[in-house]
């Protein structure tokens, strides 16, 4: 039997096996990197309604390449459960507001 060249460790498999579930987790629906996402044009949370930041620092997301801001980590669960019901909320508010 012929021996290989290719010689590998228990680290570079993990490193390998690390890599590739990083670019799968970057290509989730819902997910998209930071500087593709377009920024989030409202002060308040579309969940609540309270004002971003008035509750500590603000909870960001990225959905379909859209960043999204919450004024706490009790809103994103909701938003995830119907977030086209909120995503056209934030397209009215932006026809609203003429960006």
């Amino acid at each position: 039997m012929k021996k290989s060249n290719l010689t590998l460790t228990a680290p570079a498999l993990l490193a390998g096996a690390l890599a590739l579930l990083q670019a799968g987790c970057a290509n989730s629906p819902g997910r998209s990197t930071p500087t593709a996402a377009k920024p989030y044009p409202l002060d308040y949370c579309l969940v609540s309604g309270d004002k971003i930041g008035g509750m500590g620092q603000p909870v960001v997301i990225v959905y379909r390449g859209r960043e999204i801001k919450f004024c706490c980590p009790d809103c994103p669960p909701q938003f995830n459960k119907d977030p086209e019901k909120y995503l056209k909320k934030l397209a009215a508010e932006e026809e609203k507001a003429g960006k």
